[in-house]
């Protein structure tokens, strides 16, 4: 028996062909980059950091809540930026779903392009995974 379960569905989620939403080993949820793609695929906020990273945001916490996780449970984001000049936006935004008080560690990178042209923003996550409660 594995040790690793792919959760493959957020249903609020667009899901390319080939690609898990998260995956859970080890005590831990590691969130595939979620980027400001709606359920449709289309790009949400073209042109707008901020809106951009809010749909992301919004993207991440689905697959946490499918993942049987939330925010509270993050550990750590990774941010794929087309401009490094707008983390100020990208904290606004941030700080709309994570604890300030307790924030999880992070990392910024600066990146030439995203795999759409219109997206400004890719954030990945890792998370604590729910324990099992007795009797589960």
């Amino acid at each position: 028996m594995s040790s690793r379960l792919i959760l493959y569905t957020a249903s609020s989620v667009s899901t390319p062909p080939g690609y898990s939403h998260a995956v859970q080993a080890a005590g831990l949820i590691f969130v595939s980059g979620q980027v400001s793609l709606d359920g449709d695929g289309s790009v949400v906020g073209v042109g707008d950091i901020g809106e951009q990273a809010r749909q992301a945001f919004r993207n991440l916490g689905a697959v946490l809540e499918a993942a049987g996780a939330s925010f509270a449970d993050l550990v750590k984001l990774t941010y794929f930026v087309r401009d490094i000049n707008t983390v100020r936006a990208i904290r606004a935004a941030r700080d709309e779903f994570v604890n300030t008080a307790n924030p999880p560690a992070s990392t910024l990178v600066e990146v030439s392009r995203l795999f759409v042209p219109e997206l400004l923003i890719e954030i990945e996550a890792v998370a604590l995974a729910p324990q099992p409660t007795a009797g589960s």
